[in-house]
């Protein structure tokens, strides 16, 4: 990308299949902008908004991830907060993961529902917690919800969908998976991280968000049709709010169209990500425990060295690359998130082990520890 009028190459894109700039793509937006406009339709689903193209995309989606049906959602971020708000009572009681994503925490905090959560994948605290929350909730005449992800977008690693699913033989529970990461680029057709651990029949509702593999705005949920149809009329998030603009409805049905028709792009998009991996592996990098295409690399420093590292890479290594430091992860910690694309090269993953090795040089020789390395204010956009 151009960043400050210099060409950077960059690993902070959600982009995974490199439709983001497709011709294919941009070609079915231009003409469906052209058509439409980006304002089409006026109204919410339940009013005016709803359209053939929009069902038409439901019904793709929840064929293509093996559900009854789907709802389209506006946004993700809020889709999912309003999904949990929408399905919970103060009668049930929810268990999640303790790294569950800042969406999953805020639909929480609207819900009257009762919380218990289990530390990240330890699947023995998961059966403590639904064996207080069964209780709970017979108790109250309520139900359970269990709330996970597929992929863990900062880590990278895989929720254990498989052993959460096991659990439902001892436990009556509903599943709730955000699979925004998985979705288009894990199991073999690419339908998400349930496809991969083969339990997606065994996932009750099923999230993602289009702005990741799909590159575009918006989201949805594919459960059964009893379910959507309850979504539908008592999800806030959407009940009152515009329905999805035409161009992007039809944009997603050619995005989704090619995810499932085009193989050759989850293939070339998991070339780099092993290219990548391995080679930071092989360079002594520690990228914990990622079986995705997020690619952490942890490294150690404070915040001085974590901004002296980042603006050495982008100022002089022409690499452009997300930073993470305290509060989100611990003090004396860096963290380095790549993300690959179908976009990416081997070439441009050779480039950047290249630098990295040499930046962490630098890192460990002290260097960064001197603000003067290179001018601070240069973070000021």
């Amino acid at each position: 990308m151009k960043f400050r009028g210099k060409e950077v190459l960059t690993w902070s894109l959600n982009n995974y299949l490199g439709l983001g700039n497709h011709p294919d793509v941009r070609k079915a937006d231009a003409e469906a902008a052209a058509e439409y406009g980006m304002a089409y339709p006026m109204g919410a689903r339940m009013m005016s908004g709803q359209t053939r193209k929009h069902e038409e995309l439901e019904q793709a989606l929840a064929s293509f991830v093996g559900k009854e049906d789907a709802f389209l959602l506006n946004y993700g971020y809020q889709g999912m907060a309003s999904i949990i708000d929408a399905l919970t009572s103060r009668n049930d009681v929810i268990v999640y993961d303790s790294e569950s994503h800042a969406c999953i925490l805020d639909g929480m905090r609207m819900s009257l529902a009762k919380r218990f959560v289990f530390p990240h994948n330890d699947m023995k605290s998961l059966g403590v917690q639904l064996e207080r929350a069964v209780k709970r909730a017979d108790q109250q005449g309520g139900g359970v919800l269990v709330i996970t992800e597929g992929v863990f977008g900062m880590a990278g690693d895989l929720g254990n969908l498989k052993e959460v699913c096991q659990y439902k033989e001892k436990y009556d529970f509903r599943l709730l998976v955000d699979d925004a990461h998985g979705f288009g680029t894990m199991g073999a057709s690419g339908m998400g991280t349930g496809e991969h651990f083969g339990v997606q029949d065994k996932i009750d509702l099923y999230f993602s968000t289009f702005a990741k593999a799909m590159a575009g705005i918006g989201g949805f949920i594919a459960s059964e049709k009893e379910v959507v149809d309850y979504l539908r009329y008592n999800m806030r998030s959407q009940t009152y709010a515009k329905s999805l603009p035409m161009p992007m409805v039809i944009g997603a049905l050619k995005r989704l169209e090619m995810l499932r028709t085009m193989p050759e792009l989850r293939e070339k998009l998991w070339t780099v990500v092993n290219a990548l991996q391995s080679g930071l592996r092989k360079a002594g990098f520690d990228l914990g425990k990622t079986e995705s295409p997020v690619t952490p690399v942890y490294m150690h420093g404070g915040i001085i060295e974590a901004t002296q590292l980042i603006l050495d890479l982008r100022e002089n290594y022409n690499i452009f690359c997300s930073m993470v430091i305290y509060p989100v992860i611990p003090k004396g910690d860096i963290l380095l998130r790549l993300i690959p694309t179908a976009m990416h090269t081997v070439d441009d993953a050779e480039l950047t082990i290249q630098a990295f090795t040499e930046c962490r040089t630098k890192l460990e020789a002290g260097e960064y520890q001197k603000e003067a390395f290179t001018d601070i204010s240069a973070l000021r956009v």
